[in-house]
């Protein structure tokens, strides 16, 4: 008889990956799919849930499962994760209306937002929003983009009874059940009460009135398992349990075990994202609070707006390539000869939740070149980590443990944030590991220790000639946005 085998699959902005595990932590089998994000207008951001995550989903299994050495028939469990929150409206039998509207990225809801703050503030105070939600509302709310929807496009919102994000689209259509993970749900402000872990049905009947609300589960509980219908499409054995599945930051903490009272992950992608982990609910004005993964467990999240994709950026407008641009930026001291840059090139989320910041670089002169500004980049990105880990500590946070995670979590991206935050950094195994955490807690379910999984191989420190230069700008960098940020906003309300 061959040995469990755990799939894990990731729906993520660019792409979705998936792997194929054994019980022993062996990585069998990995795939990937690109795809692409709408960008219908400015501020919007979309996927459509059929030629994107089913599509990603279907194809990635398919070719996990034919790969040599991966026996179908031995696959004991399924985990799920995806982008979130998200909004894909969805009828009473649970097929999509609309493209999906994805997270944070997309600001088209700004007036609802403000309103539904307006109307909670006077009625309750706006103290109360935070008490309730654990989040203030902004753009990674899910209430106001249901707002927006009913306003909008009202023959949408007639025929909505239910609502998806990528994983729990994925978890219907393998299982045939409506349900939605608690992690994933206390991101639905103002619809979860972080405290009582359920619902606040007066507050979901406020701002979405008829919408039937999914079950609630945890992130690691099977939820189902799978039918006949999406055995024929996916390739995998019906009957195989299914878990509920989360958002995809917080299957990569569990992919890096970063899930205990303490720990805390950076994730370097095409964005920022931090998390720590806590044993009681944790608030603040300028922060995320939402449960954790585990069972009673709770979270603070932070995520900037860009970092990779602020790299990248430069990448294309230089011409070079990243290898190239690495090993010149390696060259320059830290500092940047004199540049300062703030990353907001597309607003910023936490701590600022300021969607008309923008990009700015203070210091140019002749003698700079792409070097530079490729190193400024890097530089601009660790002081936001530094700025959100002083919030999580104003928060009350406990940091334990420092865990990088993503793409970038390697090199000298990953030495400028240890030099800039003061603060060691454990580098895993693999870095890049959504999929991978959603294997793990698929094994976990079934009872498998995953503790070897994935290990610790090495520890970056802080620099400590590096550290004097950086304690020196970072003031400088918080009070450049104070003093650019009027005429950002004036900017800003001038562009189309």
């Amino acid at each position: 008889m061959s040995e469990s085998v755990f799939l894990g699959v990731d729906i993520g902005t660019g792409s979705s990956k998936g792997v194929a595990v054994r019980a022993d932590g062996r990585v069998l089998a990995r795939a990937a799919r690109p795809h692409h994000t709408a960008t219908p207008a400015p501020g919007r951001f979309e996927h459509d849930a059929e030629t994107v995550w089913w599509a990603d989903f279907t194809g990635i299994v398919r070719e996990l499962l034919d790969t040599d050495g991966v026996d179908p028939g031995a696959v004991a469990a399924v985990g799920v994760s995806g982008i979130g929150p998200c909004l894909l409206p969805a009828d009473a039998a649970g097929r999509p209306l609309r493209p999906a509207i994805l997270y944070g990225v997309d600001t088209r809801a700004t007036t609802e937002i403000a309103e539904l703050t307006a109307e909670l503030t006077a009625e309750l105070g706006a103290a109360e929003i935070l008490a309730r939600g654990g989040s203030p509302l902004t753009s990674q709310a899910v209430g106001p983009k249901l707002r927006w929807l009913a306003r909008h496009e009202p023959e949408v919102w007639r025929a909505t009874r239910r609502f998806f994000m990528a994983s729990s689209l994925l978890v219907h259509r393998l299982t045939g059940e409506y349900v939605l993970d608690h992690h994933s749900a206390s991101q639905c402000d103002p619809l979860y009460d972080l405290d009582a872990r359920r619902w606040s049905d007066t507050w979901a009947q406020r701002v979405a009135p008829g919408l039937q609300l999914p079950a609630l589960a945890w992130p690691g509980e099977v939820v189902g398992t799978v039918h006949r219908a999406a055995a024929a499409a996916t390739g995998l054995p019906a009957g195989v349990p299914v878990l509920a599945g989360t958002i995809d930051a917080w299957a990569e903490a569990a992919s890096v075990d970063a899930l205990s009272p303490g720990d805390t992950m950076v994730m370097y992608g095409s964005t920022m994202f931090l998390t720590v982990m806590g044993e009681r609910p944790m608030r603040h004005p300028a922060l995320w609070g939402t449960t954790g993964v585990r069972p009673g467990s709770y979270c603070l999240a932070a995520g900037m707006a860009t970092s990779g994709s602020l790299t990248d950026w430069l990448r294309q407008l230089t011409g070079s390539d990243f290898a190239t641009l690495l090993a010149e930026a390696e060259r320059v001291p830290p500092g940047s000869r004199g540049l300062l840059m703030l990353p907001y090139f597309a607003g910023e989320r936490t701590p600022l939740f300021d969607p008309r910041a923008r990009g700015t670089v203070i210091g140019l002169t002749l003698g700079h070149g792409r070097a530079e500004l490729y190193r400024a980049a890097l530089e601009a990105t660790a002081f936001g980590v530094r700025h959100n880990l002083e919030a999580f500590a104003d928060a009350g946070a406990r940091i334990d443990r420092l865990v990088a995670v993503g793409g970038g979590a390697r090199g000298l991206w990953t030495a400028i944030v240890s030099a800039a935050t003061g603060l060691p950094q454990q580098i895993p195994a693999e870095t890049i590991g959504a999929s991978l955490g959603d294997a793990a807690l698929a094994a976990r379910a079934l009872g498998v220790d995953t503790g070897g999984w994935n290990p610790i191989t090495a520890t970056v420190e802080p620099d400590e000639a590096w550290r004097p230069v950086y304690d020196g700008r970072y003031p400088l960098y918080r009070e450049l946005y104070d003093a650019t940020r009027r005429i950002s906003h004036a900017l800003a309300a001038s562009t189309p």
